[in-house]
């Protein structure tokens, strides 16, 4: 066993082209540590629906250049068995570690197996690279991002010509590509080849970030803003002034791009503590709202003033946002489908319902809410939505930050606040409460354990209430494909659990739905649906067993 490892790390070795991984390898190989080399040559890094993603480091269980190589090697031969032989692939990447390194092996082994490769002039917000692949007309395209993940994280996600994430077969088909993909030496990587892009894309996505905004709509609502250390300050910055709208104040501590992500634990707005700094910056310059993108800048959290909460400012849900954008979409008298994921609330559903749209429920992750047919607004609870589809057929948090700040300029015109239209909404179609339940594991079998307990004695009760339908849904339903996830309704209420696709997390996703007769009961129902939400959860945790 030991000799097998020591064997295959050397193998590996001779092969790596990065100075650095190769004296951390060899470092480990010297001092005979077998547990590590075990543990980094478990298996390969898995290529899915999210592409790749994984810590950086030497061995195939990580993220290097070798493991980009590769893929890079297996999407090509990918393309051309589908015929793009010639096509372009667009590249963009984020300021992590690495990121620029694997996006220019990603060019020189695309402009090595005859297609033409074009990279992004900078680390970029992730939704420019999504705008670029249409508006270039490319036939496929690669961001080198790990999004809101730990500083030691990167990734690799793939998009086809159409704009969107992949999707099977695609997924598995690149797979096979990949693990078909023979010595390194037998992969073309030459010096140079291919284009780096000036600012023209950049200046076309900017130019289309207007076209969410209506004509003559108020401009006038004051923000915060942080970009979580990483690439969004630039274009929102220059996004907000072509709009009209006041400048953002910064959060200086986090404008700029950092890797190491030193003020925060985990680069997520919704991670305890990640806001802290913008809540202390709002309270010295007392804004309307608060807007923050993760690293990547595809994600869009928003905070409001409210005095009901310890140092006034609360962060919205990624639902609640969502509903707002719906309801603000609704008042414009847009026109087409709206879109969420299955784990994201039901209230979007009642929205488009009164108003006359089409409404399409899918899988989890933005490849499926953006192929949905005639979309014209997607969001998933996890703080993504997608306003542009023609634009941009992902989630974009510079457009949902624009449209935040838009609304709360018509609101603040009208003497009122985005709370003031949550109100609105629970009164004219129920309290919809969510929350989520997430257990971030170090051992993987955590989750198998969890999600098979579950499916072999389902609960029948939760928080009092009756689970009147118990779906599997890894077998399918009439409107869904197959995925690891459990849903389960209850009387008045809504739970699914599922193993998050780019994390080590099991998450199960909570939601009640409280009936108001009143703005009176308001506050009475806000309540009952947080005692809900917390018996939910502690009904769940116990029978997962986690």
């Amino acid at each position: 066993m030991q000799h097998d490892l020591i064997a295959q790390a050397r193998t590996w070795l001779a092969e790596d082209p990065d100075p650095e991984t190769r004296a951390e390898l060899g470092a480990i190989v010297e001092a005979g540590d077998t547990a590590e080399l075990a543990a980094r040559f478990a298996g390969t890094l898995q290529f899915g629906t999210a592409g790749l993603r994984g810590e950086l480091g030497a061995g195939p269980m990580r993220m290097n250049r070798s493991v980009v190589i590769r893929a890079a090697a297996g999407l090509a031969a990918y393309l051309k068995d589908q015929g793009e032989e010639g096509g372009l692939v667009v590249i963009g990447y984020d300021a992590r570690y690495k990121s620029e390194d694997f996006a220019r092996d990603t060019a020189a082994v695309m402009t090595g197996a005859g297609l033409r490769a074009a990279v992004l002039p900078r680390p970029l917000p992730t939704p420019v690279l999504a705008y670029a692949i249409r508006h270039l007309g490319a036939v496929a395209g690669v961001e080198v991002t790990a999004s809101h993940n730990p500083p030691r994280d990167n990734g690799y996600k793939v998009y086809l010509g159409d704009g969107s994430q992949i999707v099977p077969p695609a997924d598995g088909e690149i797979a096979a590509a990949i693990a078909a993909v023979g010595p390194l030496a037998g992969v073309a990587r030459p010096e140079d080849g291919w284009q780096t892009l000036g600012d023209e894309v950049l200046d076309a996505y900017l130019a289309r970030t207007d076209a969410v905004l209506a004509a003559g709509s108020p401009r006038t609502a004051r923000t915060v803003y942080t970009a979580m250390h990483g690439v969004g300050t630039s274009v929102l910055t220059a996004a907000f002034e072509r709009a009209g709208f006041p400048a953002p104040v910064l959060v200086t501590e986090q404008a700029e791009p950092d890797p190491a992500f030193p003020t925060v634990a985990f680069p997520n707005p919704e991670e305890p503590g990640a806001m802290d700094l913008a809540f202390a910056t709002a309270r010295r310059a007392a804004p309307d709202l608060i807007i923050a993108n993760d690293p990547d800048a595809d994600r869009c959290a928003v905070a409001v003033p409210d005095t009901a909460t310890e140092g006034g400012w609360r962060m919205l849900r990624g639902d609640e946002v969502g509903a707002l954008l719906a309801a603000h979409l609704v008042e414009r008298g847009v026109s087409g489908v709206f879109a969420e994921s299955i784990v994201s609330s039901s209230l979007l559903g009642r929205i488009a319902e009164k108003a006359g749209l089409g409404y399409e429920e899918t899988l989890t992750g933005f490849k499926w809410i953006a192929r949905v047919d005639g979309l014209r607004y997607g969001y998933e609870e996890a703080l993504g939505y997608c306003v542009d589809p023609e634009g941009v057929r992902d989630k974009d948090g510079i457009t949902a930050a624009l449209l935040v700040a838009e609304l709360a300029s018509v609101l603040k015109e009208q003497g009122r606040t985005l709370l003031d239209l949550l109100d609105d909404l629970a009164l004219a179609h129920g309290l919809h409460a969510t929350d989520q339940l997430s257990v971030r594991v170090e051992d993987l079998s955590v989750i198998a354990d969890a999600m098979a307990r579950l499916r072999e004695q389902p609960p029948t009760a939760l928080a009092g209430l009756a689970v009147t339908s118990a779906e599997d849904l890894a077998r399918g339903t009439d409107r869904l494909p197959p995925t690891d996830g459990l849903r389960y309704q209850l009387e008045g209420a809504r739970v699914i659990v599922r193993p998050s696709g780019t994390e080590p997390k099991l998450k199960c996703y909570l939601e009640v739905v409280v009936p108001v007769a009143d703005a009176a009961g308001l506050p009475a129902a806000r309540a009952r649906g947080a005692e809900l939400l917390a018996g939910i959860k502690r009904d769940l945790a116990a029978a997962a067993g986690i």
